[in-house]
């Protein structure tokens, strides 16, 4: 179930996701906070150099797992923009982070992606819940997807 604490957190997550479209970037953000609320960690995609591993949420697998205790990692959150991909679910999970909160879901990017006519992606669509097993998520948000939805359509025809 999604608290307001959650949207407000999702919210600064679509913050971060325009923030990486403006500059250049594909519009993706994440944070992570804390079993006290305490944001942690924050960042956006930073994949239009060439390097399509970085994303905010493999990011911040890899900033916990160096600073955080494993107890640490497992009450802690991960709120973002968009449901994680395989390679960042796999990394949440082998970093034993917790619960994953995201604004859209990536069945709804690549329908928005396919009407945008798109080439499909290389990579499977996966939910979270294939690649992690014992991992809570909650999502999508209609209101916010919508958000997303416009941001990956600013996004496509930037990049036509």
């Amino acid at each position: 179930m999604i608290s307001e604490t959650d949207l407000t957190y999702l919210r600064h997550c679509v913050e971060l996701a325009e923030t990486a479209l403006e500059k250049g970037d594909e519009p993706f953000g994440s944070i992570l906070v804390s079993a006290a609320g305490d944001v942690l960690f924050e960042d956006h995609n930073h994949v239009a150099g060439g390097d399509h591993t970085q994303h905010p949420e493999f990011a911040i697998a890899r900033w916990a797992a160096n600073n955080l205790s494993l107890e640490e990692r497992s009450k802690a959150t991960v709120y973002t923009s968009g449901e994680h991909c395989p390679m960042c679910s796999a990394a949440h999970g082998w970093a034993g982070l917790g619960r994953i909160v995201y604004a859209s879901s990536s069945k709804q990017l690549s329908e928005w992606l396919s009407e945008m006519g798109a080439a499909p992606s290389r990579v499977r669509n996966l939910a979270i819940e294939e690649v992690i097993k014992d991992t809570v998520v909650d999502g999508p948000v209609a209101e916010l997807a919508e958000l997303m939805r416009q941001l990956h359509q600013r996004s496509f025809e930037t990049r036509r």
